[in-house]
């Protein structure tokens, strides 16, 4: 099924609490950097296999190719025989242990080694409940990602997603890759469009519950949700500014669907732009000064930009009749978009600055683009196989990840922002 741009109604997907989810990263990048994780000592007493949580991290970005290490006795203490692991064509390795504390807690530790040079890049260590394991070796990635390609990691950032199972709608906050999904909000009422604040402490989403678009603000930490836009007609499709202070929401309260800014606490909206066709979809760019949207006021849906101020909005997509569903990148060089191309639905990225528009998809069903922190990858959902899937995939299509729930279909992911530790 596949929900219009003009009234993004009920999602209907699937999956039962709790799946584990699969990764499976396909495609080979051109400048992948070979490196071996060890497995960790002690890892067959932890509930959690550290290593191969951090090599699906590293493959997953298609910054890296995982060397096969299995077999080896190593932790962080070790001091590696860099000649064996040279012929093993492996230019960094990881080493570390996992620990039970008599408390009950976890000690983690790990090391990193450039094998070409021969040098220890340093390690880190941390005591943690098992909860809080897989966040552990999605720092641990963070960590090696940064010191080798000298780029933050985005591994323990989040994601937020919207599952139907049976005749219930749940929103999920996950982990990046999918895994160790909590629900944040459950209702037998269509739940759409969340979206992460900049600080990463709320999602705004739109929830049906009272037989309409209700858009409303909820705490990830606390659990607690507020009302934030409640007006005559629909009320739909929040975006945040950067600086958390103000969102863009569609409001029908006056006609047709038209894009309004409101301030984070409530309060009257003010309407951005006056325009006879319907405006929706909103999302801002991360200096916060343009909001990009899509309108059918040429005829046929198109992606547009305007001053986060209002005025007069400028066309942005060209190629293709139907554009819908844009996300731009955090560091503002890239536009993701849906485009209807021979009745199917692609993913597309456009290079903002040379308007050079990419197919980065061979799927027919894409929704919902949206992009990692550090602007690298982008999570979507597709169908595969008739079943709606979560995919990430690289800027140039040529790695791609599923994050798939054993037992049905997720949809309207949204990329959290780095965290503060």
């Amino acid at each position: 099924m596949r929900r219009s741009f003009l009234a993004a109604l009920a999602s209907s997907s699937a999956l039962p609490a709790l799946a584990q989810f699969r990764v499976e990263v396909t495609g080979v990048g051109l400048t992948q950097l070979p490196i071996a994780i060890a497995p960790f000592r002690g890892e067959p007493q932890s509930p959690q296999k550290l290593a191969a949580i951090v090599q699906a991290d590293l493959e997953r970005s298609g910054q890296f190719r995982g060397v096969d290490a299995s077999g080896t006795q190593l932790d962080e203490t070790s001091r590696p025989d860099v000649a064996l692991w040279k012929q093993k064509m492996a230019d960094s390795l990881v080493t570390g242990s996992v620990t039970r504390l008599a408390d009950g807690r976890f000690d983690v530790r790990f090391r990193l080694w450039d094998v070409v040079r021969g040098q220890d890049l340093g390690g880190q260590g941390f005591a943690v409940t098992s909860g809080d394991l897989r966040l552990v070796a999605h720092r641990i990635a963070d960590y090696v990602y940064e010191k080798l390609t000298g780029e933050r990691g985005i591994f323990s950032t989040r994601i937020t997603y919207v599952t139907k199972a049976g005749k219930r709608y749940s929103l999920w906050i996950a982990d990046a890759d999918g895994e160790n999904a909590q629900s944040a909000l459950s209702s037998p009422e269509p739940i759409i469009s969340p979206a992460w604040s900049p600080s990463g402490r709320q999602v705004a989403y739109v929830s049906f519950e009272s037989r309409k678009p209700v858009v409303y603000v909820h705490d990830v930490a606390s659990g607690r949700r507020r009302l934030l836009a409640n007006f005559r007609g629909s009320n739909s499709a929040p975006a945040w500014a950067p600086n958390g202070e103000s969102l863009a929401v569609t409001l029908t309260r006056d006609g047709g669907s038209q894009l309004y800014m409101i301030s984070a606490e409530g309060g009257e909206p003010r309407r951005l732009m006056q325009s006879s066709g319907i405006d929706t979809e909103p999302v801002f760019s991360s200096d916060g000064q343009t909001i990009f949207f899509v309108s059918d006021r040429g005829g046929a849906p198109q992606i547009y930009k305007v001053s986060a101020g209002g005025g007069s909005a400028e066309r942005v997509t060209f190629t293709g009749n139907y554009n819908i569903s844009p996300s731009v990148s955090p560091d503002g060089r890239w536009l993701a978009y849906i485009s209807r191309v021979g009745g199917g639905f692609k993913l597309h990225v456009m290079d903002l600055s040379a308007g050079t528009v990419t197919a980065i998809t061979d799927t027919t069903a894409d929704e919902n683009p949206s992009f990692a922190p550090n602007s690298r990858q982008i999570v979507y959902a597709t169908l595969q196989q008739g079943r709606e899937s979560l995919m990430t995939t690289t800027l140039d299509g040529k790695i791609k990840a599923r994050l798939a729930g054993q037992g049905g279909d997720i949809r309207e992911p949204d990329w959290g922002p780095f965290l503060k530790h």
